[in-house]
């Protein structure tokens, strides 16, 4: 067994995250969670502390050992992750829940009629989580996410390498859907790997750079 992720605490989210529109409706996303689910389980397997937010997903299994703190909606996500930071040390935080980057301007509190010839809903943007992990714990190691649909390997490069920017990232898993084909790539400051076509390579691939990162 590797010894260097032994008692390692790490929190990882996945899944989904909603945004109300009105008393019955939701905006949502496609993220199946499933990226986020096979890194906990490859890190309780190597001995890491692994505590799991996961979106609203259904079907899957988990290792007992995990840690599992379930949230549906965008407010209810922030706060957890607020909530966790602030009870608890983690060494390593990997961000691979799919954020709503906007919600309506305005909540209707009572369902929408189906009626309505026309309807315009206004969006605002949400706060961004991905800057709480370091704003509330400077020496945790971050690993973020990127996905661009149909995007060439230098776009991906390119906006993994701002996101390390803004979010202070060790990595940037920088990934895209092109005609149903997975691929990816693990992007630092100062290099890129990659690609690699299913998500148990990307998670192979990044647990040797943590490793790397950590010895």
């Amino acid at each position: 067994m590797v010894t260097n992720l032994k008692n390692k605490k790490v929190i990882i989210t996945a899944g989904p995250t909603w945004v109300k529109l009105d008393s019955v409706r939701i905006i949502s996303n496609t993220a199946s969670g499933l990226t986020g689910i096979l890194l906990a389980e490859k890190f309780c397997r190597l001995g890491a502390k692994v505590t799991l937010l996961l979106g609203h997903v259904c079907n899957f299994s988990l290792n007992s050992r995990i840690r599992l703190i379930r949230f549906k909606f965008f407010d209810e996500f922030n706060s957890v992750i607020k909530k966790e930071l602030s009870l608890k040390k983690y060494d390593w935080a990997i961000h691979s829940a799919a954020v709503s980057d906007y919600k309506p301007a305005v909540l209707y509190k009572r369902k929408l009629g189906s009626g309505l010839k026309n309807l315009r809903i206004s969006f605002k943007p949400t706060p961004k989580i991905i800057n709480t992990f370091k704003r509330m714990q400077p020496g945790i190691s971050l690993v973020a996410f990127k996905f661009e649909p149909d995007a060439s390997e230098k776009i991906l490069v390119s906006e993994a390498r701002k996101l390390i920017w803004s979010s202070r990232a060790s990595f940037v898993i920088a990934n895209t859907l092109k005609k149903d084909k997975y691929s990816a790539y693990l992007v630092s400051a100062d290099k890129s790997c990659g690609p690699v076509f299913t998500r148990n390579c990307l998670a192979d691939s990044l647990i040797d750079a943590i490793k790397k990162y950590d010895a």
